[in-house]
């Protein structure tokens, strides 16, 4: 019940043979030239009916301040006690509208649990459904692209 991407969709644009010198990369972070910041987060979606959540593995650029902040954070349990940092999201979701660049918040979570991204793009069908729930046909209809 979990998908998602290894990458911000802003690394594709370094050209391969460029990435080694141009991009510092970890499984939670990620800078390209110094100068565009992204955090690994998840997007939690309810499903209906079910105790378990659908999930998307993420990348939300973050400001330099923010990212450097985060980071000054990142194995502290006081952590869970910062306000979430605003994020464009950086990664294309397959069954929904244009992904990329729309607003979210990163909610730091305890030491150990990936950021949770709440989309706080208005009226955008990923904030509705991050809100609303979705049934498990939608979860089926968003999954098999993806197995086959």
């Amino acid at each position: 019940m979990c998908f998602g991407a290894d990458f911000p969709d802003y690394y594709f644009s370094v050209p391969p043979q460029e990435r080694e010198k141009r991009i510092e990369y970890s499984k939670d972070w990620c800078v390209v030239d110094e100068d565009h910041f992204f955090i690994r987060g998840r997007i939690e979606i309810p499903v209906h009916g079910s105790d378990e959540l659908f999930c998307w593995n993420v990348w939300t650029s973050l400001s330099e301040g923010n990212f450097i902040r985060s980071q000054e954070f990142w194995h502290d349990p006081e952590r869970v006690h910062e306000p979430p940092y605003f994020g464009w999201l950086q990664t294309v979701i397959p069954g929904y509208p244009e992904t990329l660049n729309i607003r979210t918040f990163v909610h730091t979570q305890p030491v150990g649990t990936i950021p949770r991204v709440e989309v706080i793009e208005e009226g955008h069908r990923l904030t509705l459904d991050q809100q609303q729930g979705i049934s498990m046909e939608r979860v089926i209809e968003l999954v098999t692209p993806l197995l086959h």
